[in-house]
Formats: C-alpha cells, sequence, structure tokens
C-alpha cells in the first residue's frame, strides 16, 4: 500500500523536489528504493564530501574565529551569501557546523571552487 504522498508524486500532482543553486544538495537526485512489502521511499543521492584542500578548491582568505562568531554572518562576509556556510564546512572537514567556531582563535579557511569569480588562492 503506497502513501498518499506516493501516490501524488506519482501522478505528478506534487513537483519534484529541486533544490535552490547555493545548496549543498543542488544537482544531486532524488532516488526511490522498494522495500520488500512493495512501498516506495525516496530519498537524496549520497554526496560525498571532497577532502580538506582539495584541488578542485582555492583559499581566499583566512578567518580567525572570535567569541560569539557565526558561521552564516562568516559565509556572508566573504562569500556574499550565509547559505554558503556548508562550501566552509567542506573545505574544514567539518560535519558537525558549529565545530568550526567552537574554540575562538581557530583558523578557518574560507574557500570557492576553482573557476569561481575570487577563487584565486591567498
Amino acid at each position: 500500500m503506497s502513501s498518499p504522498l506516493t501516490a501524488f508524486l506519482q501522478l505528478g500532482l506534487v513537483p519534484p523536489v529541486t533544490f535552490p543553486t547555493d545548496s549543498r544538495y543542488y544537482s544531486y537526485s532524488t532516488l526511490t528504493f522498494t522495500t520488500p512489502a512493495g512501498q516506495s521511499v525516496s530519498y537524496l543521492a549520497r554526496r560525498i564530501v571532497p577532502q580538506p584542500g582539495a584541488p578542485n578548491y582555492a583559499t581566499v582568505a583566512k578567518h580567525t574565529v572570535m567569541q560569539g562568531d557565526r558561521l552564516d554572518l562568516i559565509a556572508a562576509k566573504y562569500l556574499g551569501d550565509p547559505l554558503l556556510f556548508w562550501l566552509l564546512c567542506d573545505a574544514n572537514g567539518a560535519v558537525r557546523p558549529e565545530d568550526l567556531i567552537a574554540t575562538p582563535g581557530t583558523t578557518i579557511a574560507i574557500t570557492m571552487p576553482q573557476g569561481v569569480p575570487g577563487g584565486t588562492s591567498v
């Protein structure tokens, strides 16, 4: 027995999920798994996080964490969009965003993908 949401999706009554271009899930597809009982479960494709210092990212700045810093405000300051905080997490290998700003005095790398304006090494 399928859920009403699954039926709506199959009938095209609910638009497919799309993520904005500043989302870490932009361009990732939605996949469907069918359980042995025949129930369809939709999920996002796995996102592989790049290793810190990956060659496809360029460091544009360094930021020394101060008491009271917020990752969204750091992203807004350096990247122009608070929703791009996830780029800072990827660049510094942080699984939990709050880990990046937990210790004042820590330096975090501000990176951009190579080829993006401002994405030149510092």
